[in-house]
This record gives C-alpha cells, sequence and structure tokens, in this order.
C-alpha cells in the first residue's frame, strides 16, 4: 500500500508526556526562586529565568541536551502550555542567559534544594536496605561515586586526562535509594583526583539526603575515598550517617592479612584449593579518637579453577571499614550492591545525553548538569509512579525501577492530539495506545 502524505491543520504533538513534567514542577518553587536572582550583566529580561530554565529541562526530559534543540519548541504551543512558559528562548539566548547564570548566581544550590523538596514533599518512595535477624533495621543507601565523562577531541575548559584513559570530566555524583534519586552533583576536571573536595561533598549530599528521608543513612564508597576526613564527616553529628567504604590497601602485605584472617576469621573452603576468610577486627586510625571496625575478605588459593597446583598462593585481599556491627558477609555483599549506581550512571549519560557536554565553558557544563539531575529525578518520579499498578504493557512484577529511557519513549514521546472545546483543553492519545491507561493515572495523580 502506498500512502499520500499530506499536512494537518489539526494540532498534534509527539511529546505529550511533558505534561506530568509541567504538573510536577509545578509543585515545587523553583520558577519563583530563580526569578528572584540576579543574573550579572541581566537587567530585567524579556524572557524570565524561570521560561530558560523550564525550557532547557523540557529538552533534557525528551533526551535532548544541546542549546540548539530549542529551535523546533519556540513556535510549539503544546510544549508552552505543558511547562507553563511564557516564552520559549531561542538557541542563543538560552546559551547565553545559562553562562552569565553560571558563574556567580545560586542557581545550582536552587536545583538541588527544590530537587530534594519535591522527592520529599511527593511522598517518593526511597527503598531501604534492612538489616538484622528480623529485618527490623532499616537503611537508605546513599551512593557516591566518580563517573568520567568523555569529551576526546573537544577544546573546553576543564577537559583532561581521566584515569578512563580518555580526555574528559570527572564529576562526582551521590544517588539515594535503591531506586538511585539524585540528591548531588560536582562537575570536575577530568584529572582531579577523587577524593579531592569529597569530604565536603559527602557532608552537603547527606544534609540534601536528610531533606528527603528520615530513615537512617547508609554512605556506600570505593578505595578511592578511603580518607580518615570522610569518616570525619559521617560521625559528626550534623552530618551522621553509617558507612561502608572500601579501604586502599595501599602498600600494605598480602601475607600479613592472610596471617590476621587465619586468626581473626571464619574460613571457608568452597572448592579444593580456595579458602576463603571473612571477618572483622577493629583498628585505630590517625585522626580518629575511636578505633573503626574492618571487615576484611582474604582469598587463598592453592589450585586455579582448572585444577593445576600453584608453586606459590594467590592471595587476594578485600578490606572495608564501616560502622555496621552485622556480620562480615552481610557487609561484603551490602558494598557489591554499591556497584547498581553505575547504571544511574549511565542514564545520566546516555539516556539524557549529558555525556557530552554542550558548553565550551566549565562552569556553564556545570550548571548543564544540575539540571540534568533535576530532569532525571522527574523521569525517575515518573517511571517509579507507573510501576504502582499492572496497568503497563508487558508489566512484571519483579522490576523494580523502570530505566529513564523507557520512560522517555513511553511517557513522554507519546502521539496525541490537542484540542480545545468550551475553554477546556484536551490531549487525545489513540484508542489503542497501550500506556493510554498509565499516563492518565499519572497525569491525575500529578495534579
Amino acid at each position: 500500500m502506498r500512502f499520500i502524505i499530506e499536512q494537518s491543520d489539526e494540532t498534534i504533538t509527539t511529546h505529550s508526556g511533558l505534561s506530568l513534567i509541567g504538573l510536577l514542577l509545578d509543585k515545587t518553587n523553583l520558577g519563583s526562586r530563580l526569578n528572584q536572582t540576579v543574573v550579572p550583566g541581566v537587567g530585567t529580561p524579556e524572557i524570565s529565568n524561570r521560561d530558560i530554565a523550564y525550557s532547557y529541562l523540557g529538552l533534557l526530559c525528551q533526551g535532548k541536551s544541546d542549546f540548539d534543540h530549542i529551535e523546533p519548541f519556540r513556535e510549539d504551543e503544546f510544549f508552552s502550555a505543558a511547562l507553563q512558559i511564557g516564552a520559549v528562548p531561542s538557541s542563543p539566548t538560552l546559551r547565553q542567559r545559562l553562562d552569565m547564570a553560571a558563574p556567580k548566581s545560586d542557581w545550582e544550590s536552587i536545583i538541588l534544594e527544590e530537587s530534594a523538596i519535591l522527592l520529599h514533599d511527593f511522598g517518593v518512595a526511597v527503598s531501604p536496605v534492612c538489616l538484622g535477624q528480623d529485618k527490623e533495621r532499616p537503611y537508605v543507601p546513599l551512593d557516591i561515586d566518580v563517573s568520567p565523562f568523555d569529551n576526546s577531541g573537544t577544546k573546553k575548559q576543564g577537559v583532561s586526562r581521566t584515569y578512563k584513559g580518555h580526555d574528559g570530566y570527572a564529576p562526582i555524583f551521590a544517588y539515594l535509594g535503591l531506586e538511585g534519586y539524585g540528591v548531588h552533583v560536582n562537575l570536575r576536571e577530568g584529572s582531579t583526583h577523587c577524593q579531592k573536595g569529597t569530604a565536603e561533598f559527602l557532608a552537603e549530599s547527606i544534609r540534601y539526603a536528610k531533606c528527603v528521608t528520615s530513615l537512617p543513612l547508609l554512605v556506600r564508597m570505593d578505595a578511592g575515598n578511603d580518607s580518615v576526613d570522610n569518616l570525619v564527616v559521617c560521625r559528626s553529628e550534623d552530618t551522621h550517617a553509617d558507612f561502608i567504604i572500601k579501604r586502599n590497601l595501599r602498600r600494605e602485605s598480602a601475607q600479613v592479612w592472610l596471617h590476621t584472617a587465619q586468626n581473626h576469621g571464619i574460613c571457608c573452603e568452597s572448592r579444593p584449593g580456595k579458602k576463603v576468610y571473612r571477618g572483622s577486627i577493629m583498628s585505630p586510625m590517625k585522626g580518629l579518637s575511636k578505633s573503626v571496625r574492618m571487615v576484611f575478605e582474604v582469598i587463598e588459593r592453592t589450585i586455579d579453577k582448572d585444577g593445576q597446583m600453584l608453586l606459590v598462593p594467590e592471595i587476594e585481599v578485600d578490606v572495608y571499614l564501616t560502622s555496621l556491627p552485622d556480620a562480615a558477609s552481610v557487609v561484603i555483599d551490602l558494598y557489591h550492591a554499591h556497584g547498581t549506581m553505575e547504571q544511574f550512571h549511565s542514564e545520566i549519560k546516555t539516556d539524557l545525553d549529558v555525556e557530552r557536554l554542550p558548553s565550551g565553558k566549565f562552569a556553564t557544563n556545570d550548571l548543564v548538569l544540575h539540571f540534568a539531575v533535576l530532569a532525571y529525578n522527574l523521569l525517575r518520579i515518573v517511571g517509579q509512579e507507573s510501576l504502582k499498578r499492572e496497568d503497563a504493557p508487558l508489566n512484571n512484577n519483579t522490576v523494580q525501577r523502570r530505566r529513564i529511557r523507557t520512560v522517555i519513549q513511553n511517557l513522554i514521546t507519546l502521539a496525541a492530539k490537542v484540542t480545545t472545546h468550551a475553554r477546556r483543553q484536551y490531549l487525545k492519545l489513540g484508542r489503542r495506545n497501550p500506556w493510554f491507561a498509565v499516563f492518565q493515572r499519572l497525569y491525575l495523580a500529578f495534579g
């Protein structure tokens, strides 16, 4: 069958899901707070700070990060109505306003504060891990880590060699709960050591996390953040949190740790020639008034997996600093679950398309990354709310989190017909659209 291609006078949108984002943003004070800020060099702007921010969030929530992507939406009436934007800026205006606001305004802190307040006030379910024999001790994970952004082949400010072996940036992120809501972010130059400024970042992340949930926090960090400064933050009264931080063994002897494990650990021979020791010791650390519990896992191999006898035993050592009193196996398993945050990194970098940041200016890219975290949270809320009932197509009861790309494809970029009747606007989705029931439920819930 050959189709006849014609234009229609009807208003049809391909991104009706932005109406959900508009309802969520309407629950915040983000727009009014941004309008109250003074941007150096900008007097009384023709296009408000609110319209600039909401327009860019509208792009990010469709997986678009480049400033030029705003041009097709300047004459899009639905885009403006869904996000309640007075005037959609041009690409140069959007770029220039962010350039001017980034270095000397409070936009970044306002974005993070409003994001945390939205998560709290909306009552999102921040899932904890439960410990103890009767699972009576809930802890909300606060995962913190660096994720290098590949910006090879560019001359942007701050781009330098990362530990991944490419040129780019090395931003640090903080995610809350098993759902991975973003609570903090900070853009860093690619060559920055992962611990530089991390103690301050950790303290701020804990404060933002406590705005979202009243449950105890469990900070999880990699060996690059094995620093007394981080332990001091976790033990301070105003930023108190339990922690599991992998220890950087540096030049510590594997043989010494094997001897310690044999004296203080429990041995399990998982196969012939492979002994696994797990246990814990209390150890003093310079700069701390109290000793720290060190959970260890030491593996001694005298026969490899193929049955070959080894002339010299292989010794593998992993040590974790923790404040938890639980069994070594529990602490180790909790730390391994920390690896889930790689999925959160991937969603921000690829699903929101912000790995190759759009500006040549470092401060502007830092502000863009803060907007990206807010957009990520908005989409995460949409995705998690869509799981609360079994009205979605191909619903799987084992799914605990809906990926951001899936949310964009199925709930944001939904085709719909926009009509007006009796001074009321209607958004009409296709009769056989499998996501109609979910979309209608979310719109009513958010409204």
